[in-house]
């Protein structure tokens, strides 16, 4: 008897581009939208807001999978702070377009994609590796194996 190795899942989710550019990296994702002025420490790249989903966690290196920006225009300050201290996510993947993230996805100077034809949240999770191909707006998923 033979054992054969699990093939892992890939997903292939065709969307629009935002920032050019590609990346890949593991996925880290949450439900809820992100405050970057006084959501985030723009030194460590990671997430400080007070009972948030990722409270504690890093966004550095990452693919960060998220609903969009939440707060002021101050959110795309602190996420070119994150570029500029070397902790920016290595690419975004979000639902909402908003002035706020189009401008934060531009000045962090990584990969952005959103209006995916297919449900993130449902099909990305944290730990999965993720390629972001930003010229093309794909995003590529390779399941986590358990």
């Amino acid at each position: 008897m033979t054992c054969a190795a699990k093939t892992p899942d890939v997903i292939t989710l065709h969307g629009r581009r935002v920032v050019g550019g590609r990346a890949c990296g593991e996925a880290l994702v949450t439900t809820q939208t992100i405050s970057g002025w006084g959501g985030i420490n723009e030194r460590e790249g990671s997430v400080i807001e007070l009972h948030h989903q990722l409270y504690g966690q890093t966004f550095a290196g990452k693919v960060l999978v998220f609903p969009g920006a939440k707060g002021s225009s101050g959110w795309s300050a602190y996420f070119h702070m994150c570029r500029l201290n070397g902790v920016a996510p290595a690419a975004m993947i979000f639902t909402r377009m908003t002035t706020k993230i189009a401008l934060g996805a531009v000045v962090a100077r990584v990969p952005a994609v959103t209006d995916l034809d297919g449900n993130v949240f449902e099909l990305i999770g944290t730990g999965d590796l993720v390629e972001v191909d930003g010229d093309a707006g794909t995003v590529t998923v390779t399941k986590a194996t358990d």
